[in-house]
């Protein structure tokens, strides 16, 4: 009888231990899927807020050469204020200002202009899993143009500040 009941209980055993065995090597490689996960999300955030530090900084450097530009302008338009009172010294003076203050214009415009798209790049950094990653570098490429455009415009004026 008890033979009988051990044969019984090893019987039953047996199936439930195979079962629970699978389950536990299921369970493992269901772990290391989410962890490998976990480990991939972590790169890319990092890689994310790498990009997102890089675009702060070109957006900075970007403000500060807008305020140099502009305290340059205004520098220049005060010395070449004071050239003379010589109708032709002011004629030239009239024509330098509005072609500075053109150069000014497209300059202000580009730097506003890159400024902008960088803040957005930035926003859209900051909330990257809901953009496809070759739509971002798409639009960071679109917003180097435009930086570059600014920087451009930016030499072409200090070209013409050239005394």
């Amino acid at each position: 009888m008890l033979a009988t009941l051990l044969v019984v209980v090893l019987l039953v055993a047996g199936p439930l231990v195979a079962y629970l065995w699978r389950t536990t090597d299921e369970w493992r490689a269901s772990s290391e899927d989410w962890e490998d996960l976990a480990r991939g999300t972590a790169v890319e955030l990092e890689r994310t807020q790498g990009d997102l530090a890089a675009a702060q900084r070109t957006l900075d450097d970007t403000r500060d050469q807008l305020a140099t530009a502009q305290e340059r302008i205004t520098e220049l338009a005060d010395e070449k204020a004071q050239l003379g009172d010589d109708s032709a010294a002011q004629q030239q003076l009239a024509d330098y200002q509005a072609r500075v203050s053109q150069a000014a214009g497209k300059v202000a415009t580009a730097l506003a202009t890159c400024i902008a798209g960088q803040s957005q790049l930035i926003g859209y950094m900051d909330d990257a899993d809901s953009y496809e990653p070759d739509v971002l570098a798409r639009f960071r490429e679109d917003v180097d143009a435009l930086c570059g455009q600014a920087t451009e415009a930016n030499e072409q004026l200090q070209h013409e500040l050239e005394p």
